[in-house]
């Protein structure tokens, strides 16, 4: 029994001496390595400034706010006059060139008005996206909504087109005309009275039958073209099954254009109604239209009020092919019509082309019969109302 006691009290002071020694080596680990330790230079401290920068693309003339500005600190030595520390000092005021993220602010790269800017650009191009231009149309008091858009607002373009049947090798409308040929040799022509031009026909050629001049022998030799009989128009031939006989057709009139409408552009921004000013301080004014009835004298201590023209062009944002696009249409022919979008509408419709077929089809519209009665006086021509605001126009003696 004492002999166990011995041995427990001499493992305790084994475990108790370990102990000590673990604790001394890591208090004093110098004890291990024979020497001193080194000394521990203290981390020099270095004095940082947040400044400014562009944290995504700023394109030339556009507002710098807070969305796209950022602070990163900077060592103060490098921190150079003009530099910004407070971004209350740079919000609102405008890029005076195309600013790319990352870079810190300077005063030199900002404006506080678009006055301020670089004079070699005109202040309508700071409002047009990258990748787009600026075009102008013209327009009525009906095709531009009885000019309702304003600079800012969105608007679709509608084209309206008439088309015609062309020969494909002379690009000419349809039907061609027809004229007789008279072969080499001698044949039998007919001089008209008044310009003693030959129109009839000879060997191989066609008879004129309007034609009223003298028959008289004509000596060619070579094949010479002379004006065609029947209204000189290719027609068709027709066989009458009733009369059993073969009438030859050709039409009462010139080719009649089929007209076509269709939405062109959706959602082009209106960049200016009217004209631009040819400078900062003056507006190119259009000369004022003359009045269709004489102006009444201002009453005493009334001023003259002038009232300018309505404007005729538009200018709207559009991208590079479909300003292509309106040029050509505009030396084409064709009639443009805008239609106002709603605020903040950026949807996309698909339209169908509006043609004759298209409306008999669409808005079932029926085809009138061929009755035995009409209206008497006949409708002829689709004459619209004249309304009270309508300008008639006094023939002038």
């Amino acid at each position: 029994m004492r002999r166990g006691r011995i041995f427990f009290y001499l493992a305790f002071i084994i475990i108790l001496g370990v102990v000590a020694f673990f604790l001394v080596m890591q208090r004093y680990p110098q004890l291990l390595g024979g020497g001193p330790p080194a000394a521990v230079e203290p981390t020099p401290v270095i004095q940082t400034v947040n400044v400014i920068v562009v944290t995504q693309r700023v394109p030339r003339g556009s507002a710098v706010t807070g969305s796209v500005l950022g602070m990163v600190p900077i060592p103060q030595d490098l921190f150079i006059d003009g530099m910004f520390a407070n971004i209350a000092e740079v919000e609102g005021r405008l890029a005076k060139f195309d600013l790319e993220a990352g870079i810190p602010l300077t005063r030199g790269m900002l404006a506080d008005s678009a006055d301020q800017l670089s004079g070699t650009g005109s202040v309508a191009a700071l409002s047009i996206p990258r990748g787009m231009v600026a075009i102008s149309i013209p327009i009525s008091r009906l095709s531009s909504v009885s000019y309702a858009p304003q600079a800012g607002d969105h608007v679709n373009v509608i084209v309206a087109m008439m088309l015609v049947d062309l020969d494909q090798d002379f690009q000419t409308a349809l039907p061609n005309r027809n004229i007789g040929v008279l072969g080499p040799g001698t044949g039998t022509g007919s001089l008209t009275g008044t310009a003693g031009q030959t129109t009839g026909a000879g060997e191989g050629g066609a008879q004129n039958e309007g034609s009223t001049g003298t028959a008289a022998e004509i000596q060619t030799s070579s094949v010479v073209a002379v004006s065609g009989g029947g209204g000189g128009l290719i027609g068709r031939a027709t066989s009458d099954p009733i009369l059993g006989q073969t009438f030859y057709h050709v039409p009462s009139e010139e080719q009649r254009p089929r007209l076509v409408s269709q939405n062109l552009l959706q959602d082009a921004m209106v960049l200016q109604v009217g004209n631009f000013p040819y400078n900062t301080q003056q507006e190119l004014q259009a000369p004022e239209a003359e009045p269709t009835a004489p102006a009444e004298a201002p009453a005493e201590g009334e001023q003259a009020v002038t009232v300018p023209p309505p404007p005729d062009i538009i200018t709207l944002i559009v991208s590079p092919q479909d300003a292509i696009t309106l040029n050509y249409l505009l030396y084409g022919g064709a009639r443009l019509t805008l239609a106002l979008r709603p605020a903040q509408d950026d949807t996309r419709v698909e339209t169908e082309s509006v043609t004759l077929q298209f409306l008999l089809d669409q808005y079932n519209i029926t085809v009138p019969a061929k009755l035995p009665t009409g209206l008497e006086p006949a409708a002829r021509d689709l004459i619209p109302p004249v309304l009270t605001n309508d300008v008639v126009a006094t023939p002038q003696p």
